[in-house]
């Protein structure tokens, strides 16, 4: 078809238009307004966006796991109890290596003073496996007791773990294996003088478990030293933050907390896609979208409370562009170091969903072109580019392609790849 066929073929399909939306009264236009681009507008929404995550990552919400390692009494479980004090607002459980030591038989029980309770292989890891896994999966699970004087555990006894929003895990050892620390959002290395966890060591097993220290050296110098030369110090390395000091170093400890937080507080689609930005909800926001969901709402209501989501989510986007510094004088004569907007932008509409954010984008940006493109979906596979008209110096813009509906992105992939 010519190209101006074509183009008074598409004023024709476009017909007249308010940002987007229809308001003829003919038997073409949407009987109601919820119904004319209420999806496209709502798939802005952090509500309608969480639907989106909750279909590709199930409907249960991933806790965030968090491991800390460190040698013996370095601190670990202090530093743990920190994080979780500060993170009262949410759900936090900790769950500890130590509960998963394997029950001595008769024989090693003869003869504790030759076990190593500092080797991998004193631990059921299997089990912990299990466990943190069903964590991970929402469920509730019985982590045993160990009971530390008589080197068993207690078979009568569990202590029952709910579903939280953070897990934590510590333990000296919860680095060494890699399937442990697959299930780690974060991992933490508590280093400590290795004088000052001896010193704790001998305290700690001398009072809490009933220990002589003699008893205690001669452990440590047989199987506690080694083993961290072998084991625990080898999986530092593997840490994402190391705490030196430990629980006195609340510098580190408070960014840590502030990090866990933002994890948090991200939305799910932007933990699956890491190119998804999902603006965050106020009250404000919410009440637009009230209002646009009800289905007696009047269409120019509508119309202005889904222009007003639009431009915010254009004013997103535009916060996402590269930008240079600038200093410029004001009235008062200071000098003001500020940012210059980003040059040479472009916007590129979809026919027909994509009219609806062209006014908010011109409002934004003065003078901004904007292009138009229709892609025809054929079957399941097919794919055709019916319509284009671009900007001749496309290539040297940065592109704005406006499409407010957020479903399978299928669409923005041809796009992208002309």
């Amino acid at each position: 078809m010519p190209e101006k066929s074509m183009d008074n073929a598409m004023e024709a399909a476009s017909g007249a238009h308010f940002s987007g939306l229809r308001l003829s009264s003919s038997s073409s236009a949407p009987s109601s307004p919820s119904s004319a681009k209420a999806s496209s507008v709502r798939s802005f929404s952090p509500s309608a966006a969480a639907s989106a995550a909750s279909a590709a990552a199930g409907a249960h919400r991933q806790p965030f796991v968090i491991g800390v390692s460190g040698g013996t009494a370095s601190g670990k479980t202090t530093v743990c109890d920190m994080i979780i004090q500060q993170l009262h607002d949410h759900r936090v459980v900790l769950v500890n290596q130590d509960s998963f030591y394997r029950g001595l038989t008769a024989e090693e029980s003869e003869r504790v003073q030759d076990y190593n309770f500092d080797h991998p292989d004193a631990f059921d890891t299997e089990q912990l496996l299990e466990c943190m896994g069903k964590l991970k999966d929402g469920q509730s699970v019985n982590v045993p007791i160990y009971d530390f004087k008589n080197h068993r555990r207690c078979s009568e006894s569990f202590r029952k773990v709910n579903a939280s929003d953070v897990i934590i895990l510590e333990g000296i050892l919860v680095f060494h294996d890699q399937r442990v620390r697959d299930l780690m959002d974060m991992k933490i290395f508590v280093d400590t003088d290795a004088d000052i966890r001896l010193a704790r060591r001998i305290r700690r097993d001398t009072v809490e478990r009933g220990r002589d220290v003699n008893s205690v050296l001669e452990q440590y110098g047989r199987f506690v030293k080694p083993a961290f030369d072998d084991f625990v110090l080898p999986s530092k390395k593997y840490a994402d933050v190391i705490i030196p000091r430990g629980g006195d170093n609340h510098v580190a400890i408070d960014l840590i907390v502030q990090h866990i937080r933002t994890k948090l507080g991200q939305h799910d689609l932007c933990k699956i896609y890491s190119t998804v930005f999902v603006i965050q909800s106020t009250f404000q926001i919410r009440g637009m979208h009230t209002l646009i969901r009800d289905r007696d709402i009047t269409t120019p209501d509508f119309v202005f409370y889904s222009d007003r989501l639009i431009r915010l989510v254009v004013e997103h986007g535009l916060g996402h562009l590269p930008f240079t510094e600038k200093q410029v004088v004001t009235p008062t004569g200071s000098v003001y170091m500020g940012v210059d907007f980003c040059k040479k932008l472009c916007g590129v509409s979809i026919v027909r969903s994509g009219e609806s954010m062209e006014n908010a984008l011109r409002a934004c940006c003065k003078g901004i072109k904007i292009g138009k493109i229709l892609i025809h979906r054929d079957g399941d596979k097919g794919k055709q580019l019916i319509y284009q008209k671009l900007p001749n110096d496309i290539a040297e813009r940065h592109v704005l392609l406006l499409d407010p509906v957020l479903a399978t992105g299928y669409f923005l992939l041809p796009s992208n790849m002309r």
